[in-house]
């Protein structure tokens, strides 16, 4: 195991799918077990951007943390803790915000791309990259994964980093190094497009067999029939398989789409079985969760007084720098 530290957020912002799945929370979970020291946090903080409606961001911050759990988060060795309760974030934010030209977030991608679809510009929007900084910055992580879409914002940490450390001497703050993964954001939805809440194109991640199966039997596909030969590298049902199927079993249904000795209805069957193989001891476990939220919160709560302490020393640091202590 590394002796190197890796920081994550992932926001709340509704019922997990497929995509976030293998996406972002399989990565993410694989890159911090291989560290000695890993930070998943939940975003609930920048949620607020988007979510204002106070039981909805409740019970998204509860069903984000339950998930992770059961995608196999373990408290003993990843710090999981809600970005609310570290009020760090908050005040570090505010500092780095006296240090940010306008210019700098004029130029942010996420900002213009969210106004663009119509986006509230608001304050918290355009001052997301100060709170991000300040969410990396308070732990000292070394990597920090992140999609080709936030590249940039580590790059302003960095920046903010580099600012503060001139100005007030030292090098109180530490710059990080993004992790950027290819793959995150690939996973196709049923329509073929990138699996996405707003094409409305998702198969849930913890949805009943029922509802998961539904959701597969609507994949799209060409209007082939079932003695004709298809190519499996331009099907929708094909390209989900991958996430499943081995090697062998891959190359057996492919071989059948060549062939024609497979209908569509008959390898979205295959492919909800694989699902429900696959996911099946996540799906218990989550409902296993679901009926102990008192256990979910006591995870967020221990954890949120490590972060706190780790936080708060990293804080002082800068107060002092500063001249507030």
């Amino acid at each position: 195991m590394s002796t190197k530290s890796v920081l994550t957020g992932l926001q709340p912002s509704g019922a997990l799918h497929l995509g976030n799945y293998f996406g972002s929370i399989v990565p993410n979970l694989e890159l911090a077990e291989k560290h000695d020291k890993s930070i998943i946090f939940i975003a609930d903080l920048h949620a607020l951007n988007s979510i204002q409606d106070k039981k909805l961001l409740q019970e998204y911050v509860l069903d984000l943390a339950t998930s992770l759990l059961a995608c196999g988060l373990h408290p003993d060795k990843i710090l999981m803790f809600k970005q609310s309760d570290v009020s760090a974030h908050s005040e570090l934010s505010w500092i780095l915000s006296t240090l940010t030209p306008m210019g700098l977030l004029e130029r942010s991608h996420a900002y213009k791309d969210k106004k663009a679809k119509g986006q509230d510009a608001t304050a918290g929007l355009f001052g997301y990259p100060i709170l991000m900084a300040a969410d990396i910055l308070l732990y000292s992580p070394d990597f920090v994964p992140v999609g080709k879409d936030q590249k940039q914002h580590v790059e302003i940490t960095r920046d903010l980093a580099n600012k503060f450390n001139h100005i007030y001497g030292g090098t109180v703050l530490r710059s990080p190094e993004p992790v950027i993964s290819e793959e995150v954001g690939v996973v196709p939805g049923i329509d073929g497009e990138k699996m996405s809440k707003s094409y409305n194109n998702t198969i849930p991640l913890f949805g009943t067999p029922k509802e998961i199966k539904k959701r597969v039997m609507q994949i799209v596909t060409d209007s082939k029939g079932v003695e004709e030969k298809k190519d499996p590298e331009t099907c929708n049902i094909f390209a989900l398989a991958k996430l499943y199927l081995s090697e062998s079993e891959l190359a057996d249904l492919a071989k059948k789409y060549e062939t024609g000795t497979i209908g569509y209805g008959d390898a979205k069957k295959l492919l909800f079985s694989a699902i429900e193989k696959y996911m099946t001891p996540m799906w218990t476990k989550y409902n296993e969760l679901k009926q102990n939220p008192e256990y979910v919160l006591e995870v967020l709560e221990k954890a949120s007084k490590t972060a706190n302490i780790i936080a708060n020393r990293q804080l002082e640091k800068v107060k002092k720098r500063v001249g507030l202590i």
